[in-house]
């Protein structure tokens, strides 16, 4: 039976007991900010915004990676919160710079897939 859970390496507090709670928990909070500054920015402009949102969640696998505690950002193991984090944020950021009108990127063969689904 199991009663109590282990938790995630990492997953110490980023700063001692000595702090408030917002500032031992800086790291989750940057990515918070972040996020929540690019979603502000999407109203205005969308593409800057979505870029923002990748680029916090891409800023919160590299914390994961080089921090030893980072609190409560540590959620599983290290390899998979990276992995989760990166993926995330590189596709958010990916589709953004597809999204039209006027692309900064294109990928034909999406379009060759999209053609093939749609059937035009």
């Amino acid at each position: 039976m199991t009663r109590d859970t282990a938790r995630p390496e990492g997953g110490r507090r980023a700063m001692g007991a000595g702090h408030a709670a917002p500032y031992r928990q800086w790291p989750l909070l940057a990515v918070c900010c972040g996020v929540l500054i690019g979603l502000l920015v999407t109203v205005a402009e969308f593409r800057a915004g979505t870029l923002i949102i990748g680029l916090s969640l891409l800023g919160g696998a590299v914390m994961r990676w080089l921090m030893p505690s980072v609190g409560m950002l540590a959620v599983r193991s290290p390899y998979t919160d990276m992995v989760t984090y990166g993926v995330l944020g590189l596709s958010i950021i990916l589709l953004a710079m597809m999204a039209q009108p006027e692309p900064w990127l294109k990928i034909p063969v999406l379009e060759k897939i999209l053609h093939f689904v749609v059937g035009r």
